[in-house]
């Protein structure tokens, strides 16, 4: 009997998306929860209670192949998409060796360990190589959030998982295609003119689609609030209208229209980053829920102590070695460059192409296909697996973690602001200080604060300031629009509850909080408020001028919150507090204090205050 098809629907949505909830709960890779609850629901359900919960196959059938062909060309777009040439140029001499020589270096050591250790067809040694080159970046920022490693390690790690991503899926595309002709009965040479027709229709077809998406939104032909919906409905249409033509064309086709969205400077680019964002979430975990179970235990039982031997190759030496060749005399030292060669996870796009890829050689009798779907899971199982639970005692053993208490960018250089700079310093909080004014960047360099000069909304700002490294930010400037602007920004990055700015409304202008005030910014397109009500930059720049400083304040066990706040001292406002491990808390209107023994607080108050 055919399983319900809206109980499997919601099994695969749901299971997907509590396994990405706690990843991020665990601090786990969620590439592994989500492959760990499809075998569960899958195959290792069938070999417990006699049959899987989780039957992608007998619950859709014909339309198992097509669903993960369509939710595959999505995933490749949005990787497509993150790719911008004009970042690249900007990169460091590191990033672009990883690209131009890092690439073709890492697929040809992985083809020969996988022709003479696995004992693989040089063919499909050629196009499973390609898969496996790349990292991607929903595998590799969470580890980079995790080892708190140097801006310079982290740009190498973060942009070759970006850029490796579209191109090693073009790479194993064009072998797939080329074996795929050679399969039904073409030579060489004939299957390289297939494959050059097909490389020009799907080539053609993404770049009419790409041109035609970005002319029609610079022309203000489509509202904005069908820009999003109207991408993810192109992508689907390019994909099956380049399939149509020729076969097998549509994932390039898919990819090019994503590289040429990303380079036509669109400025709704963002918004649809982000929206393919949220796409390609729900379908990465339903694609990987879907692959994971529907492999059976005969697939998984077909790896023998060959293809083992050669996942240990290719971390051990094939990884490294390709690293270190392409950094060769990059600027990066022997720690950071063992540190790059080792962590290396294979990316959603391998797990997500693999699958499809091979049922469809299998289609057309390449039976010794059928080990790639098994063989590439197990290498980004074990890969990820290491490397999530590895890579912060890495980062120690080779003194490159950043250890200590978490990080805050403020935006803004004013004595306001510098003062709490100097208040954290002097208690060993790391804090970064950004503006655009290099003079008001002065005091700052003088007081010996680590300091960004630049627009932090501008495309160099992603490559040179590293979101990743911090914790929180707070937005400090005197124009609350601009304050808006960047924690909207940084929210995706940071999470909306870590991003704050100051308020352009004080006290004695309104009694109301920006979230109360008809006049302000509606409360969901800024960042949360700092401190309290009413209090705002205004406020606070006239205190400073009037005397008030920034104090410290640490809780005991005979010293607690309670008894800091019935004191005088309260007078102050309590703008931070650093919990015992290290975490900051800046504290909003209405987000309670913590009380733990140990808390540093932080005040901004009068002149007469003393400390405790």
């Amino acid at each position: 009997m055919q399983p319900d098809l809206t109980l499997t629907i919601a099994l695969i949505a749901g299971s997907g998306i509590v396994a990405q909830w706690l990843a991020w709960r665990l601090r786990w890779p969620s590439i592994v929860l989500m492959m760990g609850a499809g075998l569960l629901l899958g195959p290792i359900a069938g070999l417990v209670f006699g049959e899987p919960i989780l039957n992608p196959q007998a619950s859709f059938q014909e339309y198992l192949r097509p669903m993960i062909a369509l939710a595959v060309a999505v995933i490749l777009f949005e990787g497509g998409i993150t790719l911008n040439f004009r970042e690249l140029r900007d990169a460091s001499a590191p990033v672009r060796r990883m690209v131009f020589l890092g690439f073709p270096l890492g697929w040809g050591l992985t083809a020969i360990a996988l022709h003479f250790v696995a004992g693989l067809a040089w063919d499909i040694s050629f196009m499973i190589g390609a898969l496996l080159t790349t990292t991607g970046p929903t595998v590799v920022l969470p580890l980079l959030r995790q080892a708190k490693l140097p801006p310079r390690i982290a740009s190498v790690l973060k942009w070759e998982g970006i850029v490796n991503d579209p191109i090693g899926a073009l790479g194993a595309v064009f072998m797939f295609e080329a074996i795929r002709q050679n399969a039904l009965g073409h030579d060489w040479v004939a299957a390289a003119g297939f494959l050059t027709m097909g490389a020009l229709i799907g080539g053609l077809m993404g770049f009419a689609f790409g041109l035609g998406l970005s002319q029609s939104f610079r022309r203000g032909l489509v509202p904005e609030p069908m820009k999003a919906p109207l991408v993810l409905a192109a992508v689907l249409v390019c994909f099956a209208a380049a399939e149509q033509l020729a076969s097998e064309t549509g994932l390039v086709a898919v990819a090019i229209f994503g590289l040429v969205v990303a380079n036509s400077r669109l400025a709704s680019i963002e918004e649809m980053r982000r929206f393919k964002e949220g796409i390609a979430a729900i379908l990465v975990a339903s694609v990987f829920v879907v692959l994971a179970a529907d492999l059976s235990p005969e697939d998984l039982s077909a790896l023998g102590p060959q293809h083992f031997a050669f996942i240990a190759v290719f971390m051990l030496i094939v990884r490294p070695l390709s690293v270190a060749l392409a950094t060769f005399k990059s600027g990066l030292d022997l720690k950071e460059t063992t540190f790059i060669g080792v962590v290396g996870p294979r990316g959603v796009v391998a797990a997500a192409a693999a699958g499809h890829l091979a049922a469809s050689l299998a289609a057309v009798g390449r039976e010794d296909a059928a080990i790639l779907a098994p063989l590439v899971f197990m290498t980004i199982f074990i890969s990820v697996f290491g490397c999530g639970f590895a890579v912060a005692p890495l980062a120690k053993l080779l003194g490159l973690s950043q250890d200590g208490p978490e990080r805050l960018l403020i935006v803004g250089a004013n004595p306001w602001s510098l003062g709490l700079a100097d208040a954290l310093k002097a208690q060993d909080i790391p804090v970064t200080v950004a503006d655009i004014g290099w003079r008001r960047l002065r005091q700052a360099r003088l007081n010996g604060h680590d300091i960004y000069y630049g627009e932090v909304l501008s495309e160099t700002a992603d490559w040179r300031l590293e979101p990743a490294r911090f914790a929180a930010l707070l937005s400090a400037t005197h124009n609350d629009a601009y304050n808006a602007l960047v924690c909207v920004e940084y929210a995706p990055e940071l999470g909306r509850s870590r991003v704050f700015q100051l308020s352009g409304f004080d006290g004695k202008a309104s009694d109301k909080a920006p979230d109360e005030d008809p006049r302000a910014i509606v409360y969901t397109a800024r960042g949360r408020t700092l401190i309290r009500k009413g209090r705002g930059y205004e406020g606070l720049a006239r205190d400073w001028w009037q005397g008030w400083t920034f104090r410290a304040t640490r809780l005991s066990e005979s010293y607690t919150l309670e008894d800091c706040l019935a004191e005088p001292a309260s007078a102050g406002d309590i703008v931070l507090a650093q919990l015992p491990n290290g975490k900051l808390h800046l504290l909003g209107s209405g987000k309670p204090l913590p009380d733990t023994p140990g808390t540093l607080l932080i005040r901004f108050a009068p002149p007469q205050d003393e400390d405790q």
